[in-house]
This record gives C-alpha cells, structure tokens and sequence, in this order.
C-alpha cells in the first residue's frame, strides 16, 4: 500500500533554520563546499566545471558591477536569456547585490518584452544577444527606468549597451576598493525583500507580475530538502527555461543541498547531453517524455518481427514488475526471472540511452499522461510528478520516489497547506506563496484570500488516505456540451498523447456544443519518418499530413481514445492542422503550454465547419 504523507520522515529543522535571503543560501553553500563542483557547462565541445568558489567569484564581480551602475536594494535587473551559465551567475548576482531578477523568455515578443521592463521598474537589463538588446531598443524611449543593458554576446556601445565582460570587469574593479561591498549587501537582505518578479506567461491579456520574496525560495529549497530525496552526490542535468518558475526552483535546489547542477538550455542538445553528463535526476514538461516514449516505441515497432515483439514482450514484464514496486512488493518467482532476462536484453539498454544513473525524472509545468509515466517506470525510469504555480513559487505538491502514484502530483511540501474548496477548485497556503502581482492589487486581491489561501484555478481532489493530490483540469477550461454534459478538455488531450507515438497537440472543442470536434497536430520529425516508411518519403509535412493515409492511421488512435471516454467526451470529427503549433505563431506560452483559447479562436472557421447541418 503507498504510504500516507502522515508516514513521512521530514525533518523540520532545516525548514525552521533555513538561511535569511538566497545571498546567503549561497555563501554559505560556499563555506561548506568550496572546492567541490558547483555548476558544469559547454564550451565549444567541452564540458567545463565551476567550483563553489570559482562561482562565488565570478557571482560577486557581477553583483559589484551591478552596484556600481547603481542598483540599489530591492531594484529589478531584467534577464533576458536562454538557459545558459551567464543567466545563473547572473541570478546569483542579483541575489547577491539585494536586487531582484525580472525573467523574461528570449521568444518574447519585443512589445511585451518592454512591458515587462517597464512595469517591473527593471534598472539593468541583461540580454543575451544583440537580437534580445534590439528589441529593447525599439522601445527605448518607453525603458526609462532602464540605465544600462548588458549584452551577453555581443559588444558595449559606448553609450546605452555594455558588455558583460565590462560589467563583471567594472565589478572587479569596485571590489579591489571595497571587498566587503558584496556581503554588506548579503547581510542587508531578509527573508521578506523582494526576490524575483516572474511574468505569467499570459494565455489571455497582459502577463501579470508574481512578486516571490526570499523566503519562498528558501522554503521551496529547505522543503525540498527536508524531504531525503536529493543529496549531495546527485548531479542535475538543467535545460529548463530559467525563466519560468520550474526551471528556477531547480536552480535554487542545489544552493541549498549541495549537488553539481549541469547547465545548457539548447533543447536540440538534451538527448546527447544526457548521455554526456550522466545525470541522476533531471526535470522535464511532459511533452519531453512524450517524444522520447514516443521516438523509441516506433523506432523498436518499426524494425518489426522479433525485435518488435521482443520489446512488446520486455515492456510488458516490466509493467508487471513496476506494478508490484509501487505497492511497495518486489517481483518474485517466474516474473523475478523473466524480468531479469528482459531488463538484459531491452530494459537496461533504454535506460542507458538517459545516461545510465537517472533515479528519477521530474515532470511538472503541465499534466503527464499517466500511460507514458507507466511505459517509463517499466523501462526502469521513475518519474515523479509535481504541482505548482508562479504564485506558489512551483512546488506545491511533489510524489516522491517511495509513495509514487500515478496521475496523481503527489503530497504538499512539508510547510505547505493544500485544500479543495466547495466548487473543487484546489486551495494552497504556506511559505511559498507569492506576496501578490506586481502593481495589480485588483489581480491580488481575486487570487489571494484575506488569510492567505492561494486560488490555484485548478480542479482537483486528495485522497483521504493517502493524502496525494490529484489534478483534474483547469477550472476556466471545463466545458459544457448542449446536451449540459462536462468534459475536461487536459484529460482528453493527455490520454491522446499516451495513446498515438506520432502526437503533438489535440485540441478539443465542445462548450456549447452538441458533440466534441478536435484539431490536431503531428509530431514533425515522427511523422516525416512515418511518411518515409508510407511511399512518401521527401514530402513535407503538410503533404504527410493531409494524406488519405495519414488521416486513416491518426482515424484509429481517435478510436482508441473514443473507447476509453464517457459517450459526450468522444472527438465525433477531427482536422488535422497543415503545421505543428508553436511558440513563435503565438500558440504556445514559452513553457509550452498550450494557449487554447488562441487557438480556438484562430481556427474558429474549421472547427464550426463541424457543426453545419
């Protein structure tokens, strides 16, 4: 039986003494491990190590450069930057000087980008590249508060832009006259100053600021900490946008625990780093273990005959076995020796393309199809599903790796308080809980109760046994058909993704409606490989996908679907878009959620071609 989150050993004392701001987190994780690895990056072809100290060196030149253009305490600088060494120092920096970071996605468009800029109050910019100051520079006039902008890569100005060499350069310099300036400004910070001001992504409208002060990221860290599931002889493999609340509780873990971080956001370079680095725990959307489940199913169901029924054959035993593991039993008798043949002769080899020493993927940000989170626990991969917001600083609820139910986001962090209110929506109280949105106290005041319960805008419902929390849709985006029947639109979309290897996106349709209709989308390079093997090998995707054949393959997976669905949640009709969706068309949010009222409404006319008599 999995244990109830009343059965778990925490220790509390690290949630009660956690360090005073993330400044101090840092320096103290310095003076603990100075000479062990802290954080591993590429340079050209090669993976390069900081030390703790080499970190707090080079974190302590920026952060004095930052000073000496005259950011005070509590001052936004603004991120703009891919995942990358640079944008980790340079938190670290803004940590360390008692500023705050303003994170903003390198795909924002330069309107929003200035929005954010501006609403935040940002003094310094940090860009990546002259692409990322070029759209700051189109909204100059508007950036007023904005003294200088950093330039990653890329070169000064002389006037407006410097580059990040001369900052640290400056800082270093500043440093030679004060070497005490940095840990003034460390000891100056508090539990409840200004930390981080993160953009909701912004499905709908204006995204709106989340003010996170110290102490919510040293709860999360503490927490975290507190549980046992991570120590010191973990690596991490981080490719997360920092700029979104998962990628950047993730960086702040190993401030606090002690592990060495591997850094590189470049999502082309995720499969062949992981096989590089070795990590033994990685964060991830959901969408990444869909391709992967995806990719290795039809790539062993393609080579057909006895390898496709071997893998058939070792994915099934290993179902079994991880089936009995999370009953807390161990496979004995003939499964015992069957899944030892099948974990020789498939089961280690999947294992090996992650690297090899993976104990367990977390998966967050969205909803994980509870199907491929099975396939990947066959495999011998565990994956342990969380829950959190922007406002509650990501973590909320984590399973662990002793305890791990699928579908479900697991139990609250110790600390954390979670309830389901009269309508089902999902209510969380506790130290990571936002102080509100920035300069929008009419948003704070819908989202945050006068005693401090978070609306979370989820549905959602915990077992009372158990005490794991289970997520069910989004409260805005339960539909209702004509017929007053409700559906929920993530369930439907999940289980399609666990059912076809070749899907990116399904969108169903159905409030108000007497029937639900769907748009779909196909994986690029799945679906290419599949035309390939069909008589059309060099056509495009649209070609592909708007094939007899393609239509008939993509008609029998809806079936199945079809087969696991309540009569009024079934997809009657379907289109299949000529194009994957993206971040870029406005579709996606940059953490790849899907924006589906975007959607619906771009591709209102196809969908109501469905419902003419």
């Amino acid at each position: 039986m999995a244990r109830s989150v009343t059965d778990e050993k925490v220790d509390l004392s690290l949630i009660e003494n956690r360090a005073a701001s993330v400044g101090h987190m840092f320096r103290e994780r310095v003076q603990a491990l100075p000479g062990a690895e802290a954080f591993r990056s590429p340079q050209g072809e090669e993976w390069v190590s900081l030390t703790w100290t080499q970190a707090r060196d080079r974190a302590y030149a920026l952060a004095a450069g930052l000073i000496e253009l005259g950011v005070e305490v509590e001052e936004r600088v603004a991120l703009a930057s891919s995942t990358r060494l640079e944008w980790v120092l340079s938190d670290l920096a803004v940590m360390c000087a008692g500023a705050a970071t303003t994170t903003i996605y390198p795909t924002t468009v330069a309107d929003d980008v200035a929005f954010i800029v501006s609403d935040s109050g940002s003094r310094v910019v940090i860009a990546e590249d002259m692409h990322q100051v070029a759209k700051l520079r189109d909204y100059r006039d508007s950036l007023g508060d904005v003294v200088k902008v950093v330039v990653i890569d890329g070169e000064g100005d002389g006037d407006w832009v410097m580059s990040y060499a001369e900052l640290e350069e400056s800082g270093r310099a500043r440093l030679q006259t004060e070497p005490g300036l940095v840990d003034a400004r460390i000891d100056a910070t508090g539990p409840d100053s200004l930390a981080t001001i993160i953009y909701t992504s912004g499905t709908t409208g204006r995204p709106k600021g989340v003010r996170l002060p110290h102490s919510a990221w040293t709860y999360e860290a503490a927490a975290v900490d507190a549980t046992g599931i991570l120590s010191q002889d973990d690596l991490q493999f981080l490719w997360l946008p920092l700029a979104h609340v998962f990628g950047k509780v993730l960086l702040t873990l190993p401030l606090q625990i002690g592990f060495p971080t591997a850094v590189d956001g470049r999502q082309e370079k995720i499969v062949e780093n992981v096989g590089i680095i070795k990590p033994t725990f990685m964060g991830a959307a959901p969408r990444i273990f869909e391709k992967a489940y995806g990719k290795i199913t039809t790539m062993m169901h393609d080579e057909g005959g006895v390898k496709a029924k071997l893998f058939d054959w070792a994915a099934q035993v290993g179902k079994d076995a991880a089936e009995i593991r999370a009953s807390d039993g161990e496979p004995g008798g003939l499964l015992a020796v069957k899944h030892k043949l099948a974990d020789k002769l498939v089961l280690s080899k999947i294992r090996d393309r992650f690297g090899g020493r993976v104990r367990f993927f977390i998966s967050g940000s969205a909803a994980l199809n509870p199907d491929v989170q099975r396939w990947f626990h066959a495999m011998g991969l565990t994956i342990i599903e969380g829950y959190g917001l922007t406002e509650s600083s990501a973590a909320s609820m984590v399973n662990r790796p002793a305890g791990n139910r699928v579908g479900s986001v697991g139990w609250p962090l110790p600390g954390t308080e979670v309830k389901v209110g009269e309508d089902g929506e999902i209510l969380l109280r506790g130290p990571g809980i936002m102080t509100g949105y920035h300069q929008n106290e009419e948003a704070t005041r819908e989202a945050l109760t006068e005693d401090g319960w978070l609306h979370t805008g989820d549905i959602g419902e915990i077992d009372e046994q158990t005490g794991h929390v289970r997520i069910t849709d989004r409260k805005k985006d339960l539909f209702k058909t004509s017929g007053g029947k409700y559906g929920a639109p993530s369930h439907i979309e999940s289980l399609f993704k666990g059912i076809c290897p070749y899907a990116s996106q399904l969108i169903v349709e159905g409030d108000g409606r007497k029937f639900v209709s769907a748009l779909i989308t196909l994986d690029p390079e799945a679906i290419t490989a599949w035309g390939a093997k069909h008589g059309m090998a060099g056509d495009s995707y649209a070609q592909i996908v708007g094939s007899d054949k393609c239509r008939e393959m993509v008609q029998g997976y809806v079936d199945e679907l079809n087969a696991k669905l309540n009569r009024w949640e079934q997809v009657k009709k379907f289109h299949i878009l000529d194009h994957d969706l993206s971040v870029e068309d406005g579709d996606l949010t940059p953490s790849m959620k899907l924006k589906r009222k975007t959607v619906v409404s771009k591709y209102k006319d196809d969908l109501d071609k469905f419902y003419v008599d």
